[in-house]
């Protein structure tokens, strides 16, 4: 998939090609993302959401190449960083890039950074691993790092340990770590979860100002649709490892296409409705071990599936102007080859 928005001459500072990253389960692989391909233009923040179990942070941690050894892989696909396939790069060479190229904002701040060294170790190591500074020039560093993302008593919290920080300083800290080489790309993977709303507001105010200050682009992952309004540019829906809708955060918002989508706006609370319950969707999203892998995943929990949805495949395709859905209530949009695969199930 090419790039959908943005001027010919944005050459994707990231591409993923037909993603498919399994799990070793009882001897068997099984896929918890599969055929997800998007990209990353420069200075852009993509959102990507969806219930947990979709697959968002499994595909994160694939384009990082930090799944479980031995259990997770890479099973098909590419994912192309400035041009290279880095899907095949050894753990030397992705050595090279995370942290200083690519780098990662993980989910809990407090499992994330070590309870037995210092906060000024920590961002220093960082710094080591990629540029030529001595220990005195890093420390420096990590002490402008901190007051950049807003942490008072630099000096003094570079010399403190994880627990001697609040939930919210703590997550400041990680965001120091994940820029402190400048990257091209942060992937920060629910970097608001668990903070109040206070705090939320702040960080991803944070993010914002350190995007734009520094060209960077960014993948959010989040389950918060609120979070994606305040900050993205364009939105992916993934759902039991596919992604489901492509959209500008605007459109997204004004005219969701997929069902699951429309389902998940219905959710968000809003300020002016007086409500007893709020909407829920009903059922839960598949394992991998049982991952429908004929029809729509989401056909057993679809208010509008039809029979044929549990038989055949939706295609992501165009449904309106620069926006996504794959879903058969846009049949007439799909290209010719899903139109054969439709035609086929059909004749059987």
């Amino acid at each position: 998939m090419t790039a959908m928005y943005g001027s010919k001459e944005n050459t994707p500072l990231l591409r993923v090609k037909n993603l498919q990253t399994g799990f070793k389960i009882d001897g068997d692989y099984y896929n918890a993302v599969e055929g997800v391909s998007f990209d990353v233009l420069p200075k852009q923040i993509v959102g990507v959401v969806g219930e947990s179990g979709c697959g968002k942070s499994v595909m994160s941690l694939s384009i990082m190449q930090l799944l479980p050894n031995g259990i997770g892989k890479i099973r098909g696909g590419g994912i192309e960083f400035e041009g290279q396939d880095i899907s095949t790069y050894s753990d030397k060479q992705m050595n090279g890039i995370r942290g200083k190229d690519i780098s990662m904002i993980f989910q809990e701040p407090m499992t994330s950074l070590n309870p037995v060294f210092t906060i000024g170790y920590q961002i220093e190591e960082v710094i080591l691993n990629h540029e030529k500074l001595t220990k005195k020039e890093a420390r420096l560093r990590s002490v402008a790092l901190l007051k950049q993302v807003g942490i008072p008593r630099a000096e003094q919290i570079v010399t403190e340990y994880p627990h001697q920080l609040s939930g919210g300083m703590r997550q400041r800290v990680m965001i120091a770590m994940a820029i402190a080489c400048q990257p091209k790309l942060l992937i920060a993977d629910e970097p608001t979860t668990a903070l109040d709303v206070t705090v939320q507001a702040q960080i991803l105010e944070l993010l914002k100002g350190i995007q734009e200050a520094n060209d960077m682009s960014i993948i959010l992952i989040t389950h918060d649709l609120g979070v994606v309004a305040e900050i993205c540019d364009e939105v992916l829906v993934m759902y039991a490892g596919k992604i489901v809708e492509r959209a500008y955060v605007d459109d997204l918002f004004r005219d969701p296409k997929h069902p699951y989508t429309e389902l998940l706006m219905k959710a968000i609370p809003k300020m002016d409705e007086d409500v007893e319950e709020l909407a829920t969707i009903e059922g839960l999203v598949p394992s991998v071990i049982n991952m429908p892998q004929v029809g729509c995943r989401f056909a057993n929990r679809c208010p509008k599936a039809m029979a044929e949805c549990l038989m055949v495949t939706p295609q992501l395709a165009e449904v309106a102007d620069r926006h996504e859905a794959a879903c058969l209530l846009y049949e007439e949009s799909w290209p010719t080859d899903g139109k054969r695969e439709r035609e086929g199930v059909a004749a059987l």
